[in-house]
């Protein structure tokens, strides 16, 4: 008992109750700061998946990317808050935190060096679902590959291809990135007609074929606007091309631009417009004499087996 009440007069009560009260005012503080963070992140969390609707992203699609968002941003607050009031806990019960921040910058700076590809990566994931660059459903091309994006990680983007092959590509190695579905697409289509043919007649088929698509009850809803044709693009070998654009909605460009050139052919059929094929001319000089091909048919019983002649002109 003598070694007790030695050891408590030694203790300076006024100290004691007032590093309490600073203890228990840091741990306070410390939860109210993150009571104060889980609700400004809650409302970020409302605010993204706002904008991800009203950007005509679907509902579920923007929930999951406000919440990936939003979790890594609390883990990396409450990391800092409780991380900074455990140094101030332990600087007030006598702790010198200065080699602890020392070796700690030390060690960070180690794992920096060895994990700098996997921080890269994880960088470049946040800032490519933060600006919503691509996102699950997509078609884009990454780096040269096309496909429908499967999954965004924070580390890694999975595409499958029409080959059903997976590609994964890390965040951080993601050099060009092209999305061909974002908020709309579009059909740009290029059709040849023979040069016998009036391009103008031509344009007012094709103007009635995309009329009949928007107002048709499958098609119609899909096509955003008014079909754009641009009019003749180009002279090409044994066509003139006329070019043109559908605006879709996402990902639907290819399942319009399909109807759309069956209608095409169907209706050109319809009219007699050509749709060239590719031919050769034969050329055997200027010394080359002329001959004439002539094909040659007979009906009935009494024809002849062969049905065709050549005569050549001297």
């Amino acid at each position: 008992m003598e070694i007790l009440d030695q050891f408590l007069e030694t203790i300076s009560w006024q100290t004691l109750i007032f590093t309490c009260i600073r203890i228990l005012l840091i741990l306070g503080l410390g939860w109210f700061g993150g009571v104060v963070a889980g609700r400004v992140l809650r409302k970020l969390e409302q605010r993204l998946i706002h904008k991800g609707q009203a950007e005509g992203e679907p509902p579920s699609e923007s929930a999951k990317r406000a919440e990936t968002l939003v979790r890594l941003i609390r883990q990396a607050v409450y990391l800092a808050l409780w991380t900074a009031v455990i140094l101030v806990l332990l600087q007030e019960v006598g702790v010198e935190i200065g080699p602890i921040l020392a070796g700690a910058g030390i060690l960070g700076l180690a794992v920096g060096f060895g994990a700098q590809n996997l921080v890269r990566d994880v960088i470049s994931g946040f800032f490519l679902i933060l600006e919503n660059q691509v996102r699950v459903g997509d078609v884009a091309i990454i780096n040269g590959t096309g496909g429908l994006v499967e999954k965004v990680n924070f580390r890694t983007l999975v595409l499958r291809d029409l080959a059903g092959v997976v590609h994964v590509f890390p965040n951080g190695t993601i050099s060009t990135l092209s999305n061909m579905t974002h908020e709309w697409s579009a059909y740009v289509f290029d059709i040849g007609v023979a040069y016998k043919e009036d391009t103008d007649r031509v344009v007012a088929v094709l103007e009635r074929v995309l009329g009949e698509m928007q107002a048709d009850e499958t098609f119609g809803p899909l096509i955003l606007e008014t079909p754009e044709i641009m009019g003749v693009d180009k002279f090409a070998d044994s066509a003139v091309v006329i070019k043109g654009r559908i605006k879709t909605l996402p990902i639907r460009q290819w399942m319009v631009g399909r109807e759309f050139l069956r209608r095409v052919k169907r209706t050109f059929d319809e009219e007699g417009i050509e749709i060239p094929f590719p031919h050769q001319t034969v050329y055997f000089g200027e010394a080359s004499k002329p001959f004439e091909l002539r094909l040659l048919e007979k009906y009935g019983e009494d024809a002849p087996a062969a049905d065709s002649e050549q005569g050549v002109d001297g």
